[in-house]
């Protein structure tokens, strides 16, 4: 049985490579609601009936569990769809809060993320109820650099050193969206190698593995993509933030719609 793996774009496609280095016999389903990208910029409650919509199509696939690889949808749609799912949901946000917590046992932690994911606030009140306040920083135009292939450009840089310039010390950042770990080399330079990295495609690819039973016959290491908006445009994108493998299927909304 193949596992699921939604987000609103592209962007989720850094945890589902993070998740076949780790399972490479594993067979996915991924779905890309790129019709109605982004999310970060929506009401929470509108995120969370497009979430409920995909994970219901997935369910409908067979898949074993689900993957939310999107910070703006884990916030507002993981204990709800846990609880109304019959398969296990797995989202981003307890993975990077718990390794971030590893890597700053002083507590001093930063975290950025898209517009909707700073207004949710979903990793400030976790970090709260462990008694850690940290600094948020919204990054919105990260995303667009991203996916224009300049993610480790001048601009970026540039526009890295204003979105960090407020910033206290560190000991960790959480990447706190999907296209941020491509980001990587630029914020080391700008940080330093003192300050942690948390790559939540990382963690959150260590957490389904450690979940999945080491009894389970392995797929064929095959990917399938549903996409709701433009294919071609989806194969572009993707290509630029890392490639897309396995076959690319239209996935009209009136069908999540009427899940």
């Amino acid at each position: 049985m193949p596992i699921g793996v939604f987000d609103s774009g592209v962007g989720g496609l850094t945890v589902l490579q993070a998740l076949r280095r780790r399972m490479p016999g594993q067979d996915f389903i991924y779905v890309g609601d790129t019709a109605r990208v982004p999310y970060g910029r929506k009401p929470r409650e509108m995120v969370e009936q497009f979430a409920r919509e995909i994970a219901r199509f997935l369910v409908r696939q067979d898949v074993s569990g689900i993957v939310i690889a999107c910070n703006t949808a884990s916030a507002a749609a993981l204990p709800q769809l846990s609880d109304e799912l019959p398969v296990p949901v797995w989202g981003v946000i307890e993975p990077g809060v718990e390794a971030a917590r590893r890597a700053a046992p002083n507590g001093r932690i930063g975290i950025i993320a898209t517009a909707g994911t700073i207004r949710a606030a979903a990793y400030q009140r976790k970090f709260k109820a462990l008694g850690i306040e940290v600094w948020a920083q919204a990054c919105p135009m990260f995303v667009h650099l991203v996916e224009e292939g300049l993610a480790d450009s001048p601009e970026a840089e540039l526009l890295a050193r204003h979105y960090l310039e407020t910033r206290p010390e560190l000991d960790a950042l959480i990447l706190a969206c999907t296209h941020y770990p491509l980001l990587k080399p630029v914020l080391s330079r700008v940080l330093g190698a003192q300050v942690h990295l948390v790559d939540s495609a990382e963690v959150t690819a260590e957490v389904v593995g450690h979940a999945v039973s080491p009894t389970t016959p392995p797929g064929h290491g095959r990917i399938t993509h549903y996409v709701t908006g433009d294919v071609v445009a989806y194969r572009h994108t993707a290509t630029v933030i890392g490639g897309v493998d396995g076959e690319i299927v239209p996935l009209l909304e009136s069908t999540l719609c009427a899940a």
